[in-house]
């Protein structure tokens, strides 16, 4: 065997592959070589760039503007026990899903919650008729895309809430952020059920029904004139209807005091305590009053000595004068529980009210630009190291064919 043939042998032995992995073992990319693959495919490299650039740069004039609109207010603090913040937060931890809201999270987080709910974004897709803006057909699909469509985010410090809201037009960015900040309002009016709220609801539904009382109370006694056409009795009963009928009231009232203590007092507060011992006197002086004896300051006619239809008209009467001022009470008390209602109320100030977007936010063509220049070189330096890869492979399969065939020949 000759010394060509021998080395040929010799050669044979290592495949080009282990050759090159062999030379990779220590995991070193040589970058001169990769800078040279990537100079001989500079011309595919350059046509995929501008290639990708183009098509991302259309994509980007032919996307359709996008306008947002910013507001941002100062919820009110948690500090205050008639907050909707704090009343809101201590029925969801009796529901036992306090996790959901997180602890230590102030009034600016409840408040972003109240904005993300399900009924401000019904209420807002009806109101514009936003399915026709999104071109979808279902309410809850219009919903997702508004929330979608806007931001709210809670500045840690100050709890500082601000509410981004985009749309295709800035009119319509602009009203929708006005209208969350609208629907927000109404919302923390409807739930901020204070002790005074409750006052204030508990004492209109009773002169509500003290009113429709005192009207029934009016045309009785107007039937009793027209039946037996008296006029209202003076002198000793005239004075004995109106005592009596200003210590059921008194009566009257503090039973509706006494509910209303009771729906957040237990028996043993000192306000109905105090209550119930004056209910009882003004009761038992009531019953002296009626039997005309007990001492009464005022003296009182027999019931016998008094003709039928006239002691149906004091008693007509009476019952008018008892509603009269049952009527004057309680409004008095209604107008205080409003008044302590609208000083409670918790209030939003708005830091910064809807602003009208005179520029687009999107799409942000530069940044398009930009990322298709990125996107199209890498695309083209990874074809072009390929095609490098690959003709590479090719070349070095050749002397293996050839290296083989003639040590096939010479055996």
């Amino acid at each position: 065997m000759t010394k060509n043939e021998r080395d040929a042998k010799e050669g044979a032995r290592f495949h080009p592959g282990e050759w090159s992995a062999v030379e990779e073992e220590d995991g070193s990319i040589d970058l001169v070589d990769v800078w040279q693959k990537i100079r001989r495919q500079k011309k595919t490299i350059l046509t995929i760039t501008v290639c990708v650039f183009s098509v991302v740069t259309a994509i980007a004039f032919l996307l359709p503007f996008s306008y947002t609109s910013t507001a941002s207010f100062i919820p009110p603090a948690l500090s205050g026990s008639n907050s909707m913040a704090s009343l809101i937060a201590g029925q969801i931890s009796t529901l036992g899903a306090g996790d959901l809201l997180g602890s230590g999270k102030g009034s600016g987080e409840l408040y972003a919650g109240v904005l993300r709910s399900r009924s401000i974004a019904s209420e807002l897709v009806k109101r514009f008729d936003l399915k026709n803006v999104y071109k979808v057909k279902k309410e809850s699909q219009a919903e997702k895309i508004l929330g979608s469509n806007t931001i709210l985010s809670v500045d840690l410090k100050s709890s500082i809430v601000t509410l981004e809201v985009t749309a295709k037009s800035p009119e319509l960015a602009h009203d929708l952020a006005n209208a969350y900040m609208d629907a927000l309002r109404e919302t923390n009016g409807r739930l901020a059920l204070s002790q005074s709220s409750q006052r204030r609801l508990f004492f209109g539904q009773q002169l509500a029904k003290e009113k429709d009382d005192l009207e029934d109370a009016d045309v009785e006694l107007k039937k009793i004139k027209e039946q037996s056409g008296l006029i209202a009795p003076a002198g000793q009963t005239e004075a004995q209807i109106r005592t009596v009928a200003e210590t059921q009231a008194q009566i009257a009232l503090r039973q509706v005091q006494l509910a209303a203590l009771r729906q957040s007092g237990t028996e043993q507060n000192p306000d109905v305590i105090r209550l119930r011992s004056e209910i009882d006197d003004l009761q038992s002086q009531l019953s002296r009053l009626q039997r005309g004896g007990g001492g009464a300051s005022i003296a009182v006619i027999p019931a016998s000595k008094v003709p039928q239809i006239q002691l149906d008209y004091v008693r007509r009467e009476r019952e008018v004068k008892y509603h009269e001022a049952l009527f004057d009470m309680l409004s008095r008390q209604y107008e205080a529980a409003r008044l302590d209602e609208a000083r409670d109320a918790p209030v939003l100030q708005v830091l910064d009210p809807a602003s009208y977007p005179d520029s687009k936010s999107s799409p942000k063509r530069s940044y398009y630009m930009l990322g298709g220049l990125l996107l199209g070189l890498v695309a083209g330096c990874a074809w072009g190291l390929s095609r490098e890869s690959l003709h590479t492979l090719g070349t070095s399969a050749a002397p293996e064919k050839a290296v083989t065939l003639s040590a096939g020949s010479g055996s």
